[in-house]
């Protein structure tokens, strides 16, 4: 986030949530306004309609945000660019909370699309088209960008909303590092897609999507084999992360942060073997989460007497 961070523009916080748009987006947004100068008799109404999109993109990130937030999760960052956007959510990693954070994005889209199709028969019982044609094409420009906007959302191509909405479902099934690994090798098959696509149509468009998506999938499969083979490991018994309930594995992967000694911070109680610094926080290898080592250990049952 701090890289891309660099090259954006703070526009407002909103429920503890900071708005970032990317510089970039003022670039597509005059080419895209200037390409649509004949759907309207003013070019006011092209500027008009192209902020129109950017309020459904936030309001589609702002649902992720929330709901992810709803269920005890973090959420503090959205970045607007022009692919879209992006909501840096955090959910707890478990296939309920995840799946809910990830299907409120476009559950908003379904949301817009009842809403202007009311105000589309409003327009059509009023005689906008008519006495207002301007108002009639945008409304009905907004209609086909959100469902758009929410038919590409939901295709089931990792990284995208589908993608990891189909990863969230087989989380339940088949455990998070094959849910991951089988969401990640659909969507490289999404990306060959794209790339006939861009090619066919020699949309540039098509390609830096390509590219995000397949960047996206490329550190999807990697997460998912460093799962796999923790999963292999043994396992520290009576400790759990807080977060994810994933116990921790028996070996030397974590780093002293004042001397970088690597070292069992389980079997030392977070004590490093090297120069005794003691941590204050202990790292969860499966979901990244932080937590001091008194909240790992598992409570023992008393047996009754």
């Amino acid at each position: 986030m701090t890289s891309t961070r660099q090259w954006s523009i703070h526009l407002f916080r909103f429920a503890g949530i900071d708005v970032f748009l990317h510089w970039s987006w003022f670039l597509v947004a005059a080419y895209e306004i200037g390409t649509r100068t004949k759907s309207y008799s003013s070019i006011t109404w092209n500027v008009l309609e192209y902020l129109a999109l950017f309020l459904i993109v936030m309001l589609h990130e702002f649902g992720h945000a929330l709901a992810c937030r709803q269920v005890g999760g973090t959420a503090n960052h959205i970045m607007l660019w022009p692919l879209g956007g992006v909501a840096y959510v955090n959910p707890p990693q478990r296939p309920g909370a995840t799946l809910w954070s990830l299907a409120a994005g476009p559950l908003v889209n379904v949301a817009l699309l009842v809403i202007l199709s009311l105000l589309g028969e409003l327009n059509r019982l009023t005689g906008w088209a008519e006495t207002i044609p301007n108002a009639h094409v945008f409304m009905r420009a907004l209609w086909f960008i959100n469902l758009g906007l929410l038919i590409f959302n939901l295709l089931p191509i990792y990284p995208l909303d589908g993608g990891q909405i189909l990863r969230s479902v087989l989380w339940f099934m088949v455990g998070r590092a094959r849910s991951l690994m089988a969401a990640t090798v659909i969507g490289f098959v999404g990306v060959a897609g794209l790339i006939i696509l861009a090619l066919w149509m020699q949309s540039a468009w098509f390609g830096f999507l390509a590219a995000f998506i397949l960047m996206n999938c490329w550190s999807g499969l990697k997460q998912a084999q460093a799962l796999l083979r923790l999963a292999k490991l043994p396992s520290h018994e009576g400790f759990a992360c807080p977060a994810c309930k994933a116990a921790p594995p028996v070996g030397t992967f974590w780093k002293c942060g004042r001397c970088g000694q690597r070292f069992d911070t389980f079997q030392t109680r977070a004590v490093c073997s090297n120069c005794a610094a003691q941590s204050a926080v202990t790292l969860c290898l499966h979901c990244g989460a932080h937590y001091p080592l008194s909240e790992w250990i598992v409570p023992t049952s008393v047996p009754a007497h």
